[in-house]
């Protein structure tokens, strides 16, 4: 199945993931209900049936997945004592990678990049312990979903303009390959719905850019 190959081959089982970082499964549930670790970003409930020579099987099972940078974030949170020194690792690399993408050339003056910014990075929180940035970003991480974000803004503003110029669409290109190099796949059935096709896909499309 398509959406069960493109989750072994994205992510870790939580299983996977455990493993890997050498956390048990109760530590791992405390780092959740603590408020550190993200949820899973998948969560697939499976009814299997299997039939051999020693007749038909039906068993039932819960596969839970995860962002594969997850294992770093479990390292950081193994070295740490606290909720809030956990977030303050996370606030610190987000607000680091806005400030390395503005030497790289992006830019906006949307008040979530610049006066409201540390309100912004606590919405962000929320989302990264719901599992949403492990869906949509590649790694999970901080430093993706900064770039996400800012990529996402800096589209939609030059979207908003009636037309542009050739230093904007330069800008827009540039925009369009950050959201490009941060974002999923996304699973199968969720491209079509997915900012990776609204925003990277449908804008290279409609203003014929190219890779830089």
């Amino acid at each position: 199945m398509e959406l069960i190959k493109y989750l072994n081959d994205h992510f870790f089982t939580k299983h996977e993931l455990l493993d890997i970082s050498k956390v048990t499964a109760k530590e791992f549930s405390k780092y959740q209900e603590s408020g550190v670790m993200p949820k899973c970003s998948y969560k697939l409930s499976l009814n299997l049936e299997s039939d051999s020579f020693f007749g038909l099987h039906n068993a039932e099972q819960e596969i839970e997945y995860y962002a594969k940078g997850y294992s770093s974030w479990l390292a950081i949170i193994q070295s740490l004592d606290s909720e809030e020194a956990v977030y303050s690792i996370f606030a610190s690399r987000y607000k680091a990678a806005i400030e390395n993408l503005i030497i790289q050339g992006h830019s906006s003056d949307n008040a979530k990049l610049k006066s409201e910014l540390n309100n912004h990075i606590k919405q962000e929180w929320g989302h990264f312990l719901n599992g949403v940035y492990g869906l949509c970003t590649k790694s999970g991480l901080p430093e993706d979903i900064a770039a996400k974000e800012f990529s996402i803004i800096e589209i939609n503003e030059l979207l908003a303009c009636a037309e542009l110029d050739p230093k904007q669409l330069s800008k827009l290109t540039l925009a369009v390959d950050l959201l490009d190099s941060s974002s999923s796949l996304f699973a199968p059935h969720e491209r079509l719905r997915s900012s990776r096709h609204r925003l990277i896909n449908e804008v290279r499309r409609e203003y014929k850019l190219q890779r830089e």
